[in-house]
């Protein structure tokens, strides 16, 4: 059964019929009166339209695919939709819902905020519980790149051990890499870095957010050097100030 919730514009939701529950710690949003980043940082926020401007924010969508990923930004609660299966946090679990067994081929607690992440970036790097360490920068195609590692504080979301660093324009200030870890099986930390190459942006409702990314294979160095692939398109994408329901992204009545 799929249903339609409207807020300033519509937002899809499918119902779910069966779940899967997974207890998540709480990501908290860092606040403009406790502002720890780096001045070189806050002027990559600026850049991308400003980090107050970012705050004001209430809702995000945005579609990957078939996907329809719409997130509360305060309190993270988080609802994917897809024809054939939803997922969503509802701020204390995870949950699972799948047309016909077998349709969602993923891990939903490792897949329910993923490419939030990669696309709220790099606005996500403003959170609360975040340690930031200068670093080399990035030589790619003759031009350097200045960057930040972001590393979370014990007990911070459900993979404290994850780093990300984040790489801009020298001139600009825009965003243009990020490398990252995963540690959500292993659980422990990781050096093994993956490249994602932003590399075409969208002004959405005054913030600057990605329309197109590209994952980078490594050289014997494990920096990036050729794309893997094609590129992820990100469409659809909506920023609101209004607010959806506690029960948007609650477990749908079956």
């Amino acid at each position: 059964m799929k249903k339609i919730i409207v807020l300033v514009l519509v937002l899809l939701a499918v119902s779910c019929k069966k779940e899967t529950k997974n207890q998540v710690n709480e990501v908290k949003v860092g606040t403009a009166k406790n502002e720890n980043f780096p001045e070189e940082l806050g002027k990559v926020f600026t850049k991308h339209g400003g980090i107050d401007n970012w705050r004001k924010m209430k809702i995000l969508s945005f579609n990957k695919g078939e996907e329809v990923h719409t997130v509360d930004l305060h309190s993270r609660k988080t609802v994917i939709n897809h024809p054939e299966y939803s997922l969503g946090f509802d701020g204390k679990e995870v949950w699972l819902d799948e047309e016909k067994e077998g349709n969602y081929k993923g891990n939903s607690m490792f897949y329910y905020n993923l490419y939030f992440y990669f696309y709220a970036m790099p606005f996500v790097l403003a959170d609360e519980g975040i340690i930031y360490e200068k670093v080399d920068d990035l030589t790619f195609e003759g031009v350097n790149y200045p960057g930040y590692k972001i590393s979370y504080k014990a007990n911070v979301g459900t993979s404290p051990d994850d780093n990300y660093v984040v790489y801009y324009n020298p001139k600009t200030y825009q965003m243009e890499w990020l490398a990252y870890t995963v540690t959500f099986k292993s659980k422990k930390p990781s050096d093994n870095l993956r490249w994602i190459k932003y590399h075409e942006w969208e002004n959405v409702n005054g913030l600057v957010l990605p329309k197109k990314i590209t994952w980078y294979n490594k050289n014997d160095n494990g920096l990036p050097s050729s794309p893997k692939g094609k590129a992820l398109e990100f469409t659809l994408p909506l920023l609101s100030q209004g607010k959806l329901a506690d029960s948007f992204f609650a477990k749908p009545a079956k």
